[in-house]
């Protein structure tokens, strides 16, 4: 127990506990003091809870590392600079070209690019629909007198109403189900490709690479076992389905700091990213000494000389160039020369 606190991160373990602390607010003040909240969420809203804290951890860490540090402030001044709207606005552009549509994934294959955006777009609803739901800040009521006209209560606000077997209430009262069949479509496509591809069964791995998807397609089985149920077994094995569905969603939840959907997170930095390549072009491109051409931005080799120090690597040279200053051709012809000087001096190159 002593090594474990010794190598806790005190800082994210700090924002951890904020972020945590800020969620059980939210919840409270979102469902009146708890008057709103469902009990039977309760298990899916401990899950949620622990994967806050989890996912803040391990993402305050991964921003102390010194690129990543160093890519979010760059990021952020970049933006935040008179290029302000110009940057602004391309962010918009790319996050609902990218995160939203997954439009990068494009390039590589269609098919993929289908599987892909299925998941995610199933799994964005089915988030933006539970979240609310599990922490008590939408729920439906049946006012006295009236038992047709289901009312929306947002934040224990009115927000809408709709009469039992209209249009509207099916698709409200079937949303989770559209998402999962959305995930279900999405994560086979995938798992498909992971069974199919050689390249693909040959590098990845069970806990990365087919857990996610198993996890996701369970959850979404479970939950449409769960609609079948109610809608034509009359609710007959609904305990069966609804216990195998929580503990499918906890078990995702428990997991999500810790596996490969960490990524999702993480992808929001392409914003800043992008945002650093364009500032650097704009601030002009390094020329590498050995072929003479331009190969990245002066300001991306400046601060790699300054992220490589502080890892505690030092590339400078005698004559006060630098090894990154060369290009990866360059870099490659540096090391033929120096194989052949070095052969040549021993008096013969083979053997």
């Amino acid at each position: 127990m002593y090594r474990l606190f010794k190598t806790l991160n005190r800082v994210a373990f700090i924002k951890a506990t904020i972020m945590t602390i800020l969620v059980i607010i939210f919840v409270l003040i979102g469902s009146r003091n708890l008057q709103n909240f469902d009990p039977a969420l309760i298990a899916y809203l401990t899950g949620t809870v622990f994967a806050v804290f989890g996912t803040s951890y391990r993402y305050s860490v991964w921003i102390q590392r010194p690129p990543t540090r160093l890519y979010r402030r760059r990021s952020v001044q970049f933006l935040f600079s008179k290029h302000f709207f110009p940057y602004f606005l391309r962010s918009i552009r790319l996050f609902i070209r990218n995160i939203l549509f997954q439009r990068f994934i494009a390039y590589r294959s269609r098919t993929r690019w289908i599987g892909h955006f299925l998941l995610a777009s199933g799994c964005l609803l089915a988030f933006a629909i539970t979240i609310p739901l599990t922490f008590g800040w939408i729920n439906f009521i049946l006012k006295p007198g009236d038992d047709t006209t289901y009312y929306a209560m947002l934040f224990g606000f009115e927000a809408g109403s709709f009469r039992l077997g209209s249009t509207l209430a099916f698709i409200t009262f079937h949303g989770l189900v559209w998402c999962s069949v959305l995930v279900t479509i999405g994560a086979v496509i995938m798992m498909k490709r992971r069974f199919t591809n050689g390249g693909l069964i040959a590098t990845q791995t069970f806990e990365d690479d087919l857990l996610p998807l198993i996890l996701l397609i369970a959850i979404s089985v479970t939950g449409l076992g769960i609609s079948y149920d109610y809608t034509f077994l009359e609710g007959k094995t609904y305990q069966f389905m609804a216990v195998t569905h929580a503990i499918t969603v906890i078990l995702f939840l428990v997991w999500l700091p810790f596996g490969k959907f960490f990524h999702i997170y993480q992808r929001f930095s392409q914003l800043g990213a992008n945002l650093y390549k364009i500032e650097g072009s704009r601030r002009g491109m390094a020329v590498c000494p050995h072929t003479k051409k331009e190969f990245a931005s002066q300001t991306h080799i400046n601060d790699l000389k300054k992220v490589t120090k502080e890892l505690g690597f030092d590339f400078s040279k005698e004559d006060g160039s630098n090894h990154l200053d060369l290009s990866p051709e360059g870099k490659r012809s540096a090391l033929a020369k120096a194989h052949f000087e070095a052969r040549q001096e021993s008096g013969h190159f083979f053997g």
